[in-house]
């Protein structure tokens, strides 16, 4: 089964919360570019999880799969944690 990248959209992306969140990590990545520069293969790890704190204790440069691993609310052990729909 391929993966809706529409359906997926519509349904979570496209809310109003996550739309500020998405807008807030996008402001904090640019805030710790210009200070510090990320180097390609890096992220921006909010420490308390929350994306909307955008203090500069509370932002750290990790790399990718280990700033993916310490997403709050991710299921342990398991690579993707989208939401799939099943078909019969």
């Amino acid at each position: 089964m391929a993966r809706s990248y529409r359906l997926e959209y519509d349904r979570y992306h496209s809310k109003p919360k996550q739309k500020k969140d998405r807008a807030a990590r996008n402001t904090a990545r640019r805030r710790v570019k210009k200070s510090s520069g990320v180097k390609a293969g890096k992220d921006v790890h909010h420490k308390d999880g929350n994306p909307r704190n955008n203090k500069a204790s509370n932002l750290s440069v990790v790399s990718k799969s280990n700033n993916r691993n310490k997403s709050p609310g991710r299921p342990r052990g398991k690579k993707d944690s989208s939401p799939r729909r099943n078909r019969a």
